[in-house]
């Protein structure tokens, strides 16, 4: 049995070295660049409370740390404007090794300035996402990445992802290519949101894809560890390089805390954003849809509804389903369903007996054959066996309705990594 999973250690090494050189023989061939999604992160408008005051983006330094999933040896990050009502100038965009996944200290020799067709600065259109040109740049599968933007002037409306489960750094002057943005800085300051950026993209070799995890809080990572990375999307991401080293797809986390499928919550609804979130990333070959919780959790969150009104929310979420699947394939990508995590006991929801009801009859309609290209059953993985309408006891963060650290590692292992073989 050693020997066997040394020989497989072996042969994984062998191929992580020889990726390089594949891509290489590839682009020389006249192959076109496959470029895949190995980071990602919804945009909406902020809420207030987790949203920057004008002046602090103003002259402002703004240091990110993100997770990546797949790694490269170049790469091109995205910056958004998504929701700005006016043009938004970037003054400089640089990435680098940061000290740690919590720190605003970065390695100086790997600061690296991004372009933007050819310039260092780049002035964004309201509503839209600008994508960096390709820059060298080595960077490690399940490595960390900081990217500092600096901003002369705020967005008239700040574009962002509160649910980072990241510390950001914020500074005024130009200092994105200082060495440590909280050294000695009296004005410095820490928020655990991200802002104004979107994805990372790198150049991998022929074949290789991506996965986008759509999806609420739970795949947003909410009982995830601050600085952490170990939502469920992150342990899909150490699985899949583990069995399938370089050619292992990426995995973007398109998780928005309070999403719905058929209303706008904390983001637009999953329909409403789907274009973006999901068709437009690179590389997307495969779609897992964890979506619906706040839709059931909502209807009778104020008071009991009414039996049609339960039966008319199941009919519209089998609906968005089928929408999602039907644009999805029009697009080539396979589309793997999960079943509702039970929420039971949650006090934001308070769910009853018709609650729960709901619940199960939309995982079993997720079940059937013929409405997702696969399933992966979350629902059997988290419930508890001796009360399945309830979380199990150590996958629970506390609130009986978000998963904890351990929780989202069981997620991710039931998820049959066959689904991704090409």
């Amino acid at each position: 049995m050693r020997l066997v999973r040394k020989k497989r250690m072996t042969a994984a090494v062998l191929a992580m070295a020889l990726a390089p050189a594949r891509l290489a023989v590839a682009q020389a061939a006249g192959t076109p660049a496959n470029w895949v999604g190995s980071w990602a992160a919804s945009q909406q408008i902020p809420e207030p409370q987790n949203a920057l005051a004008p002046d602090d983006l103003r002259d402002a330094t703004l240091r990110q740390i993100v997770h990546l999933s797949i790694g490269g040896t170049k790469l091109r990050v995205h910056i958004s404007n998504a929701f700005g009502t006016s043009p938004l100038h970037f003054t400089s965009v640089h990435i680098a090794k940061p000290a740690s996944s919590a720190s605003a200290r970065i390695d100086g020799a790997s600061d690296k300035t991004l372009s933007f067709s050819g310039s260092t600065d780049v002035t964004v259109p309201a509503g839209a996402e600008y994508v960096s040109d390709p820059v060298d740049y080595s960077a490690a599968p399940c490595s960390d990445l900081a990217i500092t933007l600096h901003l002369d002037a705020p967005p008239a409306q700040l574009t962002g992802h509160p649910g980072s489960r990241s510390t950001s750094y914020l500074v005024h002057g130009d200092l994105a290519s200082a060495a440590d943005l909280t050294d000695d800085r009296a004005d410095a300051r820490r928020v655990e949101h991200w802002y104004l950026l979107a994805g990372v993209d790198v150049m991998a070799p022929p074949g290789v894809a991506s996965i986008v995890a759509l999806g609420d809080s739970i795949t947003d990572g909410h009982g995830a560890t601050t600085n952490g990375n170990d939502r469920w999307t992150d342990a899909l991401a150490e699985r899949l390089q583990t069995a399938m080293g370089p050619r292992a797809p990426g995995v973007l986390n398109q998780g928005i805390g309070g999403n719905h499928l058929l209303t706008d919550g904390l983001g637009p609804n999953a329909l409403a954003r789907f274009d973006r979130d999901v068709l437009a990333q690179a590389g997307v070959r495969y779609l897992i849809v964890l979506e619906g919780v706040n839709d059931l959790g909502a209807l009778a969150r104020a008071g009991e509804a009414t039996p049609a009104d339960h039966a008319s929310l199941l009919h519209r979420l089998q609906g968005a389903y089928e929408q999602i699947v039907v644009r999805a394939h029009a697009q080539g990508i396979k589309v793997i369903g999960a079943t509702i995590l039970p929420y039971t006991g949650s006090d934001y929801y308070h769910p009853g007996l018709s609650n729960e009801a709901d619940r199960q009859a939309i995982n079993q309609w997720i079940r059937t054959p013929g409405h997702f290209d696969a399933i992966v059953d979350f629902d059997k993985v988290m419930r508890d066996p001796g009360h399945p309408e309830r979380l199990r006891l150590p996958y629970d963060s506390g609130d009986h309705l978000h998963p904890s650290p351990a929780g989202y590692r069981a997620m991710a292992e039931a998820i049959p990594l066959s689904l991704f073989a090409r």
